[in-house]
Formats: C-alpha cells, sequence, structure tokens
C-alpha cells in the first residue's frame, strides 16, 4: 500500500498564517514529480506549533490539492493517547487516506504503554495506520517485539517509518513481520541502505525540493537497478547531509526552498531562520547539484 516515494511536506507561512496557495504549489510539484503520496503535519510540516484548527485544515486542504492523485498520509500523532484518537478521526472525515503515528514524545511510556497507546488509536479508526519512530526526538524506540504485537492484534497498523534506526533493525524487522508489513525509511540518507534490506520506500524530507530525483532513486531500487539508485544517492547525498547538519529539520529545507522560489522560509518558534552563514553553505551544495 505505502511502497514508493512520500514526501513529509512542508507547511508553509505567511506573516503567521498557513500559505495555502504556497501549500498547493508544494503538493502539485510532489504529483507532477510521479510520487505515491504526500505527509502532511508531521515533523517536516511543523506539527507542533500548529493549533487544532490549523492542524486539521492543513490536512483538509491536502485532501482538497491532491484531488485523488495519491495518497495523504495525515500526521495525527501525539504523546496524548485521547488527542492523538481526536486528530485521527477528524483526519478520517477530512477524507485522509491514512494516518502516521509518531512515538509519544516527552513522556516517555514503556512498551507496554506503547502497544496500548497504538492499539487504541487503531481501534478508534478505519485508516491504515504507518507507524513512526524517531527516537532522537522522542526519547523512545518502537521496539520490534512490541510492532510484532501490533501488526497481530491491529489489521489497519500496515506500516512504520523508520527514522534514526540501522540496516540490522530494518533487517530484524523484516524477518520478524509479516510480509506484508511495509517498512520506509524515515531519512533520505538511509533509503538505499535501508531498501537494500527489504524497506520499500521512503518518507522524504528532499523530496520537497527534488522530487523527481527522490522518486528516481526508489524506482531504481524496488526494480533491482541497485548501480542507478547507488549513483542517484551518491548524487544527492551532500544534500541529504546538509540538511542533516546545518540545522534541524525543516529549516534547511524551508530555506532551501525559498531560495528555489518554491515558498518562504517562514517559521513558527521556537525554530527560527539560519545563521547567514550557514544559508551561503546549504546555497553553495545547492549550486554545486544544479538545483538553484
Amino acid at each position: 500500500m505505502f511502497a514508493g516515494t512520500h514526501t513529509a511536506i512542508v507547511t508553509p507561512f505567511r506573516n503567521g498564517k498557513i500559505d495555502e496557495e504556497a501549500l498547493c504549489k508544494v503538493i502539485d510539484s510532489q504529483f507532477a514529480a510521479g510520487l505515491q503520496g504526500v505527509v502532511p503535519c508531521g515533523t517536516t510540516g511543523e506539527s507542533p506549533t500548529l493549533d487544532y484548527e490549523e492542524h486539521e485544515r492543513v490536512i483538509q486542504l491536502s485532501v482538497e490539492y491532491t484531488r485523488g492523485r495519491g495518497l495523504v498520509i495525515a500526521g495525527t500523532g501525539s504523546n496524548s493517547t485521547r488527542e492523538a484518537i481526536e486528530l485521527t478521526q477528524a483526519a478520517e472525515k477530512a477524507g485522509a487516506n491514512a494516518a502516521l503515528l509518531v512515538a509519544p514524545y516527552y513522556n516517555k511510556p514503556t512498551q507496554e504503554g506503547l502497544f496500548r497507546h497504538f492499539k487504541a488509536i487503531a481501534e478508534s479508526t478505519k485508516l491504515p495506520i504507518m507507524l513512526y519512530s524517531i527516537p532522537g526526538r522522542c526519547g523512545i524506540e518502537i521496539g520490534i517485539d512490541t510492532l510484532v504485537r501490533l501488526a497481530a492484534e491491529c489489521p489497519n497498523i500496515h506500516a512504520i517509518k523508520e527514522s534514526g534506526g540501522t540496516t540490522e533493525r530494518v533487517s530484524q524487522m523484516r524477518i520478524s513481520l509479516p510480509g506484508t508489513f511495509e517498512i520506509l525509511s524515515g531519512d533520505d540518507s538511509m533509503t538505499l541502505p535501508f531498501m537494500s534490506v527489504g524497506a520499500v520506500g521512503v518518507v522524504s524530507v528532499a523530496a520537497n525540493l527534488i522530487p523527481r530525483e527522490m522518486s528516481h532513486l526508489v524506482q531504481a531500487a524496488r526494480q533491482g537497478k541497485w548501480d542507478e539508485a547507488r549513483r542517484v544517492h551518491e548524487t544527492y547525498y551532500p544534500l541529504f547531509a546538509a540538511f542533516l547538519k546545518l540545522a534541524t529539520n525543516p529549516i534547511p529545507i524551508k530555506t532551501a526552498m525559498a531560495l528555489k522560489g518554491i515558498c518562504g522560509d517562514e517559521l513558527r518558534l521556537p525554530l527560527c531562520e539560519m545563521d547567514a552563514s550557514l544559508v551561503g553553505e546549504l546555497k553553495a551544495t545547492l549550486q554545486k547539484l544544479r538545483i538553484l
């Protein structure tokens, strides 16, 4: 269901409000490049600084602007189970095709707590669910034993977005989980390594800027054209590395998109703009890759 390339889209802002025109432009660019889906209201979409009304509005607009051209995988996770259920049900009502549910952050539940959290959400909706493990931001990892339990007991939990993991962990998941359970990379730089051991695609940040190239990488890997996939990976690895090194996501991708003229670089506190020297470094990388 989720095999392919999905973009964790930015939420463009203008003067403190959602820039709906720019959001439409971003979404159109993804499907024009042949991507399989968009993921609004994730980490890259600055979901922690969206109020409830804005959160629901971004998902609603994403459904409207996608116009059935691909999947809308709505970010509806929270560290409150009740809140995550409400957001997921609102996304279902808005017409989203699936939900992305991040591991609860800050309160650091046990693995049993994680299991009950995700199970409660899964039972509250008919939407297919992609779990999201990103221990660098959440402080916890969704354990493989927990994934096995969830896959067995929740038929609408279909996949996981794996961020900050290793090829060893992906290999362990692949041999422990049903063949129908899909693993996607949550890190652009790990897309090729993860796919080499069983992942089926990526939820990409870089695709906001280079959707066609990310789609090419994933399609080549899925077709077993590993030399071609590696060529794309090696070409754009400096960009993946810059996004990780220069500042916290989504600061670098928004800055790059502004340099390209796709949307503004406005962020919401506590995120703020990059130092001028770092912007210069990012611009040099984009020019070297002929993105600018």
